[in-house]
């Protein structure tokens, strides 16, 4: 049962919160379980509860590959072993290859000493199982609110829900998305770009097995991605530009999965069935600065990337341990967890390195647009050099992982 907090019944259990989250996705749940099992009280802030996840339920179309460091991260939460065990893919092998030129790079778990490169699992899935292990660590589940206003005072932030209640806080953490309107009220700019595309998504059957492999084939108008699922299929993500996108969603399904086998040239066969498809806008948005005040944007609200790396997740999910890092690390000197030179630590160190991994994302994306013929075939020697380079393929790897 959700609890309900006005500042005055803060202040009469002992003051404001630690921290108040505000954004319950995936990224916001985990923040709030990591800080609250690291000891500070902790209040999530959402308009809804996720939806309770069931087997028996067809698979979501939204899927995050987990890298190895999001893997530690929901294991020490407690929550790793229910969403393994429910329903996860671990990956074995990535291969990309390049349509223009048949240059190809392979990542194989071997190599890297491990068993597999990472998982592919449901979003509503790792969401839910999170939601789940919320009450036992003692998060005040703040459901439904919206919102409304922002302000500080000396000792604490305040969020103003619609409902005329008030929530104290030392820290606000927005995770409320790439719109964020906690954001925009303190004034936090962002910059980026429109890709004018659409990833269009569903779940595919092929004729030949997915062999525990993510799939990535390069085409001019952009990646094409079969990621593999625990029931057999494949979870495609196909990015086209606009037009194009639309023109894909409109077609039946039997014409929908000649085209999608054409575009993949055949890699895993014909495709056999398709589910249900949606299309989502692609963009890339990061925000000017991650702190202002008491407040620290993590996940989307930060960083919107482009989703050919499938990193988006997590990225956000490294936001949640530098900021669990840094906070225990100035309470156990005995600092003040909200100071301003503790926030910006956080925000310098996280800025830092998701400006610089959605940048290269970006430039991998722009590389890969390249038509003209000497710029192929000089992307296809590169891209040759690299799989060829054990030490700089394994460098990749080993950041792709978050080790």
């Amino acid at each position: 049962m959700s609890d309900s907090w006005s500042a005055t019944s803060s202040r009469r259990r002992g003051g404001p919160l630690d921290v108040a989250v505000v954004g319950g996705g995936m990224v916001g749940a985990a923040a709030a379980l990591s800080l609250a099992k690291a000891g500070f009280s902790v209040a999530l802030v959402d308009a809804r509860e996720p939806a309770a996840w069931n087997a028996s339920d067809e698979v979501d179309l939204r899927v995050v590959g987990l890298a190895p460091s999001s893997v530690v991260l929901l294991d020490r939460l407690g929550v790793w072993g229910a969403i393994r065990d429910a329903r996860a893919c671990g990956y074995e092998r990535m291969l990309v290859w390049d349509a223009e030129n048949g240059a190809t790079v392979d990542f194989d778990a071997a190599d890297e000493g491990r068993d597999v490169l990472g998982y592919i699992v449901e979003n509503n899935l790792v969401q839910a199982m999170l939601w789940d292990a919320l009450d036992d660590a003692g998060v005040r589940r703040i459901v439904p609110a919206q919102v409304v206003g922002y302000g500080e005072r000396d000792d604490r932030a305040q969020l103003e829900l619609a409902d005329g209640q008030f929530i104290s806080a030392r820290i606000v953490v927005a995770a409320d998305g790439a719109d964020s309107p906690l954001r925009a009220m303190v004034g936090i700019g962002t910059h980026g770009r429109d890709y004018a595309q659409r990833g269009v998504v569903a779940h595919v059957q092929t004729a030949r097995p997915h062999e525990r492999t993510a799939w990535q084939r390069f085409l001019p108008s952009g990646p094409l991605a079969f990621l593999p699922l625990a029931d057999g299929r494949c979870s495609i993500v196909w990015t086209l530009p606009e037009p194009e996108a639309a023109r894909i969603m409109a077609l039946d399904d039997d014409a929908f999965r000649d085209a999608l086998g054409v575009a993949s040239d055949f890699r895993l066969g014909p495709v056999l069935s398709v589910s249900r498809r949606a299309a989502f806008p692609l963009r890339l948005k990061l925000a000017d600065r991650y702190a202002s005040g008491r407040l620290v944007l993590l996940g989307d609200a930060a960083h919107a990337v482009h989703p050919l790396a499938g990193q988006g997740v997590n990225l956000g999910l490294r936001d949640v341990a530098e900021l669990r890092d840094t906070l225990v690390a100035a309470r156990d000197a005995g600092r003040d967890i909200a100071a301003p030179h503790v926030l910006r630590r956080y925000a310098r160190r996280r800025n830092s390195a998701d400006g610089l991994d959605a940048w290269s994302f970006d430039a991998l994306g722009r590389i890969y647009a390249w038509q003209a013929g000497p710029l192929v075939a000089a992307r296809g020697l590169g891209v040759r050099l690299v799989n060829g380079l054990v030490p700089l393929k394994r460098k990749l790897a080993r950041h792709a992982a978050g080790l």
